[in-house]
Order: C-alpha cells, then sequence, then structure tokens
C-alpha cells in the first residue's frame, strides 16, 4: 500500500461514496490535508481495504472519499509470528509495539514477568492497555498495514506457557541459549511464538517452565539490546528468514 489509510468499522462498499468523519475525518483533512483527486486506501484493521479516491472535504473534520473499488482481504500472513514482551519502564512499551507493528509483527502479548518494574494493576492497567492498542492502530496506519497486530490482554506466566507450548516453534532471548536465532529452524507455516524478557532478565523458575513447554533459549549477538528493540530486531530477522521480507 502507498496511498495513506484510514480505518472504518465496518468495511462494506454498498453506496457511491464513504464519508471519513471524527477522529479519522480529522486527520485526513486537517493534519495530512488530503484533496480532491488524491488516493487513499480504507481498511477496517483486519486484512480487508478498498481504494478509493477523495472526492471533497467539508469543514476540518470530514472526508467524501468515492471511485471505490470494492472490497479486498489480504491474507494472512504465514508463519505468524506472536512476540510475547515483558513490561518495559515508562513509554518504552508503546515504542516497541510501535516499531514492531511498522515492521511486520502479527501479534503482541503483554508480560507481566517477575522482574518487571512495571506492573499493570487496576485502572493502570487498563489505561496502559488502551495506549498499546492506540499505539498498535496508529503505527498500522503509519506503515500502510490493513492487518493490525492484536494486542492481548496482559498474560502471565502460566499463560505465556500454555501459549508458548501451542507453537509450531518457540523461543527465549535469553543469554543462555548456545544457539542464534538466525541459525534456527524455523517452520514455513504455523505458529511462531517469540519471548522478550524484561530489563532484569527471564528469572531461572520462568525460564524453566518455558523449556517444559517447548520454548528453547536463542541468542541474537554478542551486544545486549533493551527490552523494547529486543523485539523489533528478533522479529526483523524472523521476517527475513521466513521470506516474508523479500
Amino acid at each position: 500500500m502507498t496511498a495513506p489509510v484510514f480505518v472504518v468499522d465496518e468495511l462494506a462498499v454498498g453506496g457511491s461514496v464513504v464519508v471519513l468523519d471524527g477522529p479519522e475525518g480529522r486527520h485526513a483533512v486537517s493534519v495530512k490535508r488530503l484533496r480532491p483527486g488524491e488516493d487513499v486506501v480504507l481498511t477496517d484493521g483486519r486484512g480487508h481495504w478498498a481504494a478509493g479516491v477523495v472526492e471533497a472535504t467539508e469543514g476540518k473534520d470530514r472526508l467524501i472519499v468515492g471511485g471505490l473499488d470494492g472490497v479486498h482481504e489480504e491474507p494472512a500472513p504465514a508463519p505468524r509470528i506472536t512476540v510475547v514482551q515483558a513490561l518495559p519502564k515508562g513509554d518504552r512499551g508503546e515504542l516497541a509495539v510501535e516499531t514492531m507493528t511498522e515492521v511486520g509483527v502479527d501479534a503482541i502479548v503483554p508480560w507481566s514477568a517477575s522482574r518487571c518494574i512495571t506492573q499493570w494493576k487496576g485502572e493502570r492497567g487498563v489505561k496502559a492497555l488502551g495506549k498499546w492498542r492506540a499505539t498498535a492502530r496508529e503505527a498500522g496506519k503509519q506503515s500502510r498495514r490493513v492487518r493490525f497486530p492484536e494486542v492481548a490482554d496482559a498474560a502471565t506466566t502460566k499463560q505465556v506457557a500454555d501459549l508458548l507450548a501451542g507453537a509450531d516453534f518457540a523461543a527465549v532471548l535469553h543469554e543462555t541459549g548456545e544457539q542464534p536465532l538466525a541459525t534456527a529452524d524455523l517452520p514455513a507455516e504455523g505458529e511462531i511464538v517469540l519471548v522478550v524478557g524484561p530489563e532484569g532478565g527471564v528469572s531461572p523458575e520462568e525460564l524453566q517452565l518455558f523449556a517444559e513447554a517447548g520454548a528453547k533459549p536463542y541468542v541474537l549477538g554478542p551486544t545486549v539490546l533493551r527490552t523494547s528493540t529486543a523485539g523489533v530486531a528478533a522479529a526483523a530477522l524472523l521476517l527475513g528468514r521466513t521470506g516474508r521480507w523479500g
């Protein structure tokens, strides 16, 4: 996709035009400053999309889109890549979500690891999860995706282990790994699940539980990356090795 992407709740091209209003319309008219004749893409963020042309703008927050060519569906990519991201400090979680969305991760699972300084509890957790999901949506639009990554509810260590047990390839980024992720035998289909620990590292107890679920420890390289960047680097490597990039 090269044209700017905008989200609609339900993508059904039944009429001659679609009106974008509210935040999406405001962004298109007042921020992107789109004008009649420019191409746009409308999507529901779940793989369905339609190409159209700006016909008119109204005020500061209404965009009229016509010339719609029908609804298309982008196939789900294979293998599917899920990153389990331990909760970083401050706004580094949103940074991780933003960049993983841009590179093409399919799902992100926030993980409350035992060594996480940040813990999502009560209203704070609800607000933080909302920020992660909003970030994935905006980054999906920015990177011209029509299938945005799913951001799951925060998972416990037991829930992460269950997720790893059902994967076709399960890995934990950890310094005890004897094999580089770059040389791992990856599946062509199915689900890849990658665990990124917190700044304090994955605890021995967590590592043991994940091993029992079938996840091996791997290293990326000789340097140590922050938790907010390790997932991005690893995902880029996996995307290239599985043929999804290229």
